[in-house]
Order: structure tokens, then sequence, then C-alpha cells
């Protein structure tokens, strides 16, 4: 008993002068850990004979019991005087901003299409948007593709099974469905829906059988629409430039026109923009002739083909118009300084974070359209 009540006693001074945590663990290892001097009490209760057991019991049970209440009201006042401490010594400045809050960003293609939209607006185009599930009536036929045009090709085109047709769309029965491979289905579609005049552009996504640096098997595509009474070449080429000035947020973007071949426009033309060397990059802008500049070819263009109008049940002899059509990555390529079309569509956080844009950077003519955050 007396070296019970001296354990006890020296057990529960030393615990409850503990100056700190790590002294405080220290002694219930001693006490009570698997080698501890009261764990070592404990086990000899198995040797005894059940009268002592009887008496012995109690009394190191409740040994045990105390030792482990005053750790633990000792862990309590150790961790509280911890605490006032930290409170004591640490202050927040409440006139600092707060931390900014992760947040998401507009991918490119998603702000190039809004400044292309704002852009147009201003000339007096209206925004159009059709299927991406097509027929080849609207995707080749109307627009003037023969039966044999190569786009028609199975390693061009997505076709779905011929089978799932099975119904008519417009004048064309048993026409066969596939992905979209150009936005241009939306002007035969506005053009049976508005008639004329009209003057849309048509951005969205578009299907082809490709894929390197520099092409994949979806991408982004915006067309370009005007039918009018009297519309000449003219006209094409002001809108082009004048739309490309501002796109660009520059005034020396000068325009190639070459001729060329589209079954849905006659004459056709490639539109070609010069450029000049900096830094070892091509930035649009300058005279292509200047020495230390050349061109470049960005889009394909044109007067719209007759029989394209007589598709869409107009007469040709009364409205004319011309059409355009190029890429919208490419356009983002072009204008913020990307070299690989691929990583438009990895969803790397770490090139959406460089390149994303601010929601909150909603393109305006007046603010600049391509304004980054």
């Amino acid at each position: 008993m007396t070296d019970l009540d001296q354990l006890k006693t020296d057990a529960l001074t030393r615990i409850e002068n503990a100056p700190d945590a790590a002294a405080l663990e220290a002694l219930r290892i001693e006490f009570l850990g698997k080698q501890g001097s009261i764990s070592g009490l404990m086990k000899t209760l198995g040797g005894m004979s059940p009268e002592e057991r009887q008496v012995q019991g109690p009394l190191l049970n409740g040994l045990r019991t105390e030792a482990a209440d005053a750790i633990a009201a000792r862990k309590e006042v150790l961790e509280n005087a911890e605490l006032e401490a930290r409170l004591a010594g640490e202050s927040i400045d409440l006139t600092l901003p707060a931390p900014e809050a992760p947040r998401g960003s507009v991918h490119p293609v998603s702000q190039v299409m809004d400044e292309l939209a704002e852009i147009f607006a201003d000339l007096g185009f209206s925004v159009a948007t059709g299927p991406e599930v097509e027929d080849d009536w609207h995707n080749f036929t109307a627009l003037n593709m023969a039966e044999t045009h190569p786009a028609r090709a199975m390693h061009d085109t997505f076709y779905f099974p011929q089978k799932h047709v099975d119904h008519t769309f417009d004048n064309a029965p048993n026409t066969r469905m596939l992905l979209r491979t150009h936005t241009s289905p939306v002007q035969i579609r506005s053009l049976v829906e508005r008639g004329a005049p009209i003057r849309i552009i048509a951005p969205g996504r578009v299907y082809r059988s490709d894929s390197d640096a520099t092409h994949t098997p979806m991408f982004h595509q915006v067309e370009g629409l005007v039918i009018d009474k009297g519309i000449h070449l003219g006209h094409l080429k002001w809108t082009l430039e004048t739309f490309l000035k501002a796109f660009f947020e520059r005034d020396d973007i000068v325009l190639r026109l070459r001729p060329s071949y589209f079954p849905f426009t006659e004459p056709s033309v490639e539109v070609d923009v010069g450029w000049e060397d900096v830094n070892g990059r091509k930035v649009l802008g300058g005279d292509g002739d200047a020495p230390g500049h050349g061109w470049m070819e960005l889009l394909g263009s044109g007067m719209v083909n007759r029989r394209v109008i007589e598709s869409a049940g107009l007469d040709p002899d009364e409205w004319q118009g011309f059409a355009w059509g190029l890429g919208v990555d490419r356009l983002a390529m072009l204008k913020y300084g990307m070299d690989d079309l691929r990583a438009f569509f990895d969803g790397d956080q770490r090139w959406l974070d460089h390149y994303g844009f601010s929601a909150f950077d909603q393109p305006t003519l007046s603010a600049g359209v391509g304004a980054k955050a």
C-alpha cells in the first residue's frame, strides 16, 4: 500500500507539473505505456491468488484511472494555454484584401466567338445557328456540291449508318445523315426560313476526319452570308477588311484576293493577309509585298453561286450576295500566339489558366474586343 501511495503521489505531481505536450506524452508512456510502471503492476494481477486480486485489483485500476484522468485534464490545460498564447501573439489586418477565390476562365474559342459576334453585330449581322447532325442535302447538295465531290467521301466526312435514316428531309427522300463538315448548311436553312435580304454569321462546331498539329476531327468555324440586291465583290472585300482590322486591332491590315474555286461561290477568291516578322513570329499587318513581309492565306470567300440561291427558293436574277468562311480556332491561334490546335481540346488546366479570359472581360469595340484580363 505504501508503494502504491508513493507511486500515485509521484505520478499525479509530475503530470500536474508537465510543462508542455511533449513532456506530458513522455509521462503517459512512462506510467501507462506498454512498459509503463502502472501497466507493469496491472500485469502482476494474473499471478495473484483470488484473495489478493480482490484487494489489489480495485487499487491498481483506481490508480490507472486517476493517472489517465490527470493526463487528460493536463492536456486540456496545455492546449488552452497554447491557444491563448497564439491569440495574444497573432493578429489579423482587416484592411488587407481577401485572398482571391479560385475561379474558372473563358476558353479562347468562346472568347473569339464573342468577339466575332460583337464586331459583326456592329456591321448589322445577326448570329444564326443550326443542327450539328445534318443531312447531306443541306450539307452538300443544296450547296452545289456534286455527288462525286471529294468532300462527300467516307474518309473526309463522318456519316451515320444508312439504316438510321427512315424519314424525309425537305425535298430529299432517304437522305443520309452526317456530322456537318462546315456551318454552310446554316446559310441554306436561314435563307429558306427568313428569305432575303439577310446578313448573318454562323459560328459553331464542325467535324472532319482529320487530325494533326493544325487539324482536329472537331473544330470551330464561322461563316458569313449577305444576300441583297446589287451586292458585288467590293462589298465582300470591305466587309472582310473591316472585320479583320477590328479583330486584330490594327489599321494596317492589307488584303490580297486570289481567284479560286468553291462549288458554292462563283466567282470564288482566296483571301490572303499581309504579315510581318516580329521576333521570329508572323504578326498580321502591313503589305505582304514589302521587305520582311509576306502573305498568309486566311480564308475562302466569293459571290454566292446562282444554284445555291435557287436551292433556297430565291430568284438569282433578283438577289445576289457573298459568303465567306474561316476557322475560329485558327483566328485564336493567330491573335493570341498559340501554335498547336490540339491543346485547345486537351483540357489542361495550366493551358487554360495561361490563355483563358476572365468571365468579366466582355468584348466591346470601345474597349478593344481582345482586351486580356
